[in-house]
């Protein structure tokens, strides 16, 4: 069935919000007399001050903005009237980097729909050519919205690609509130193509991962307990398998952001991950072994970074002038929103740290 989008895009709005700028002066407490502990002050009494970066093992691409839906808590601002794609120029300057420098040993591929980028198919076969692990971040229902990406089930399977996929709960209600009308249906359809492959089956090799984010201003629960009441529902109800559940945590960015100041909640919610900041999430957040690129090429600590226009704090900033040794020690760019991963069981692209 179509889905029915929930909203524009803050952009084609025109609101405030649309611009890094003002987003970072909200978070940062400069529209409002309400001030909260700077996440760099918990950082240095947890003696982790400056953030450094481990290890480069994770190239991140966010291939557009563009997005065949429009959801409620999109951090990205991604929607059908984005056309921000990345150029096949600055895929061949991803791919050289990705040949000079095997520490990448993983391509996380990322939009908006990142298999709305015309030059989807080429990236991933010439990455698998790059003998890479490929992650992609679908959000299924690209899989039914056009005949044209009715390949993708069977061209994932083909290249061992790793899908990783948003579905906020095991209802149609809660899903669709969250990400657009139809949109439980189709997602459901798309798990049944993928199981069909012999996704998220046991011994397949082929791995689907789910996705969980709050639909609401509150933290993610216990992402085990999550994982087997929504393995347990799903078969019950549609006879569909997956592998692991990533609980996420919604950080106050963009389309969440917007939610929580339209119902009063930006407070309440900013207090309840300042309370929830956890120290033994710092060692494994995505910050510390990757590099996110922007769809025009720009490189930042992570993909939240990157929506709030914080570029990597190094000369290297683009990959035209691509240069390993500073990115491996550059320290990472910190914000108040920083405490959206480092709260409980900690988040990052691959559900609890710690």
């Amino acid at each position: 069935m179509g889905i029915k989008q929930q909203s524009k895009s803050l952009l084609s709005l025109g609101s405030e919000l649309a611009d890094p700028d003002y987003q970072l002066q909200v978070i940062n407490g400069q529209t409002t007399q309400k001030t909260y502990v700077k996440f760099e002050k918990n950082l240095a009494q947890s003696g982790h001050y400056p953030l450094s970066v481990k290890r480069l093992e994770i190239f991140q691409i966010n291939l557009g903005r563009l997005c065949n839906q429009s959801c409620a808590h999109c951090h990205v601002d991604a929607g059908p009237d984005r056309r921000e794609i990345m150029t096949k120029e600055n895929l061949e300057i991803c791919l050289e980097i990705l040949r000079k420098h095997p520490s990448f040993h993983t391509v996380d591929l990322t939009g908006g729909a990142p298999e709305m980028n015309p030059h989807f198919k080429w990236f991933v076969e010439s990455c698998a050519e790059l003998g890479k692990k490929i992650m992609v971040r679908s959000n299924l229902t690209i899989i039914l919205s056009n005949p044209k990406y009715h390949y993708l089930p069977a061209f994932f399977a083909q290249h061992q690609v790793e899908v990783i996929s948003s579905l906020p709960f095991y209802s149609a209600k809660r899903t669709d509130k969250q990400r657009g009308e139809g949109v439980f249906e189709d997602s459901i359809k798309a798990i049944e193509l993928l199981n069909q492959q012999g996704y998220g089956l046991s011994e397949s090799g082929l791995i689907l991962n789910l996705v969980y984010n709050p639909a609401g201003a509150f933290l993610p629960g216990n992402q085990s307990a999550l994982e087997a009441e929504f393995k347990r529902q799903l078969a019950r109800r549609h006879e569909i398998q997956f592998n692991h559940l990533f609980a996420i945590t919604n950080l106050p960015i963009n389309r969440f952001l917007d939610y929580l100041l339209t119902r009063d909640k930006y407070e309440f919610y900013m207090e309840q991950l300042l309370e929830a900041y956890n120290p033994g999430t710092l060692d494994g957040l995505m910050c510390r072994y990757m590099v996110s690129v922007s769809w025009d090429g720009y490189l930042y600590d992570c993909d939240f970074n990157q929506m709030l226009a914080l570029k990597v704090a190094c000369t290297s900033q683009h990959i035209s002038h691509f240069n390993e040794s500073e990115l491996l020690n550059r320290a990472i760019v910190l914000g108040q929103h920083c405490y959206g991963c480092t709260a409980g069981a900690g988040s990052s692209c691959g559900g609890n740290i710690a």
